[in-house]
């Protein structure tokens, strides 16, 4: 998993991630957004336009960084989904936590 992060001001990053969000990636995909928001980015956007499969690890992962980012005042959310993310987001209702954003510039929005 390619995990690529732009800055979007002091405390705002988006991270660009390419490949399986799975049990494999997922640790290192869970420290690396964990790392950012202890870097002082506690507003961050997770894009999962080239996440073709996320499973409950990958899920674990974003909920952990969720976790990190409002525990130092800020928030996570996710741009892009693809079919598959999109569908394990609702059927875990997990939706009403992570929102979908369609595109990367909405989920800034307001951030």
């Amino acid at each position: 998993m390619d995990v690529l992060v732009a800055s979007h001001g002091p405390r705002v990053a988006v991270a660009h991630l390419k490949g399986r969000l799975d049990l494999i990636s997922a640790p290192d995909v869970r420290g690396r957004l964990t790392g950012i928001v202890a870097a002082g980015q506690d507003r961050l956007v997770v894009d999962l336009v080239e996440v073709p499969f996320i499973d409950s690890s990958g899920l674990g992962a974003l909920i952990s960084a969720l976790k990190a980012a409002r525990q130092a005042g800020g928030d996570l959310r996710i741009a892009n989904p693809d079919e598959q993310p999109l569908t394990v987001l609702k059927l875990t209702t997990l939706d009403r936590v992570l929102k979908p954003y369609t595109t990367v510039e909405e989920a800034l929005t307001g951030l």
